[in-house]
């Protein structure tokens, strides 16, 4: 699921639009931001409905092979145990997973050599034998081909990688999630009753994470000329052009924060824009940013403007 980590990250992504972009229409890019993050749920539909498709596959199958010139006996007769998988078959009952593909008109037909791509590995593997002639129905038993599936067919396939890739900008970060999704989601299906089986959350609480972006969005950009300021004041022996944007940009949101939340920890502020840093910005960024960020907080701290409370005060 998306964490405080990866929703900053979409406020960074979105904030560099903006930077980049001649409309400062604060509103549009709020929209932008917002539907970066449903993007992530819409991925994640996209890829519980594959595993519903290559299910669904095996009666394609066993009708080609039923149908060929001269059918073995096995053709005549084949296994579908698969079609009517009890994980698979709790899913196509769930009803926020029914208005998921109905909201994002979530259909593979665009390309159906995707399916057949990831049904042709299933059914060489030793995996998938060992499915068919084992007699556990339990949840937990079906649930083991369907993990098979996804981990070791469909996020090893580079097919599939250029499909979810061409979808979904934010593929190769959001990749990440997108496992914790679907894992979540089979930790979750325990029931044999539809109704108490749970898709993932995005978020832990989205109505709070929602503010919380939106805020981090806004405020950045509302006072990005002030926190810029206290940015150049500790830079002042560095040419802003050798300064990278996004550099400028995760300071301005640290600060941002460090002012605005008071219920997030000083420190856990810092340590994840410096995080953040070692993965989107240049190698030497994480020093640079805890330096500045260091002597800016220093001066915040003297002048009194950091007030936190609650779980902000814990260090």
């Amino acid at each position: 699921m998306l964490n405080r980590r990866h929703l900053r990250v979409k406020v960074l992504q979105t904030l560099y639009a903006y930077q980049l972009s001649e409309d400062k229409t604060v509103n549009k890019f709020e929209k932008v931001l917002l539907k970066s993050v449903d993007q992530v749920n819409e991925m994640y539909i996209w890829a519980l409905n594959l595993l519903d498709e290559v299910s669904d596959y095996v009666r394609i199958d066993a009708d080609d092979r039923a149908n060929k010139f001269l059918p073995t006996a096995a053709d005549l007769s084949p296994n579908t145990r698969l079609y009517n998988n009890t994980f698979v078959e709790l899913l196509r009952q769930n009803e926020k997973y029914k208005a998921g593909v109905k909201q994002y008109k979530v259909s593979w037909s665009f390309d159906p050599e995707i399916v057949r791509l990831v049904f042709s590995q299933l059914r060489d593997s030793e995996a998938y034998a060992d499915y068919l002639n084992g007699d556990d129905r339990s949840v937990n038993a079906e649930k083991d081909i369907v993990k098979f599936i996804f981990k070791k067919i469909i996020l090893k396939s580079p097919a599939i990688e250029q499909v979810f890739e061409e979808k979904f900008i934010s593929w190769p970060v959001d990749k990440e999630v997108l496992q914790a999704l679907v894992a979540k989601t089979f930790k979750n299906f325990t029931s044999g009753n539809p109704a108490e089986n749970q898709l993932a959350d995005l978020t832990p609480n989205w109505p709070e994470d929602r503010v919380f972006i939106l805020d981090l969005l806004t405020n950045s950009i509302r006072y990005a000329d002030e926190y810029q300021r206290l940015i150049s004041l500790k830079t002042k022996n560095w040419e802003s052009d050798r300064i990278a944007l996004l550099d400028n940009i995760l300071m301005r949101m640290a600060i941002c924060e460090l002012l605005n939340f008071p219920t997030i920890p000083v420190k856990v502020t810092i340590n994840e824009y410096i995080e953040i840093s070692k993965v989107f910005s240049t190698a030497k960024s994480n020093t640079f940013i805890n330096g500045i960020l260091d002597k800016i907080l220093g001066e915040l701290q003297a002048s009194g403007r950091i007030r936190k409370q609650g779980r902000g005060l814990m260090q």
